[in-house]
C-alpha cells in the first residue's frame, strides 16, 4: 500500500493508515496513521474521515483534541 499511498491514491493512503494503526506488516505508528487518514479524508474517503475523527476526538497521533472538528468529520463520513 505504501507505493500507492505515496503516489497519492486515496484508498492506498487509507489502507496504509489501517496497517500502521494496527501494526500489520509495519510498526504501529499513530502519527503516521493520522497522517495517512488525513490525506485520504481530504480526498473524500468516508472510512478515513471517520477514523480521523476518532483520532481528533481522542487527541491521538499528535493531533489536538477538538470536539467540533471530530463532529464535522463524523458528519462527512
Amino acid at each position: 500500500y505504501r507505493r500507492a499511498a505515496e503516489q497519492g491514491h486515496a484508498l492506498g493512503q487509507y489502507s496504509l493508515g489501517q496497517c500502521l494503526g494496527q501494526g500489520k506488516g509495519v510498526p504501529q505508528d499513530d502519527r503516521e496513521t493520522a497522517n495517512f487518514y488525513g490525506l485520504a479524508a481530504d480526498k473524500g474517503v468516508p472510512d478515513a474521515q471517520f477514523n480521523l475523527g476518532v483520532f481528533i476526538d481522542e487527541g491521538r497521533g499528535g493531533l489536538p483534541q477538538d470536539d467540533a472538528e471530530a463532529a464535522r468529520l463524523y458528519r462527512l463520513a
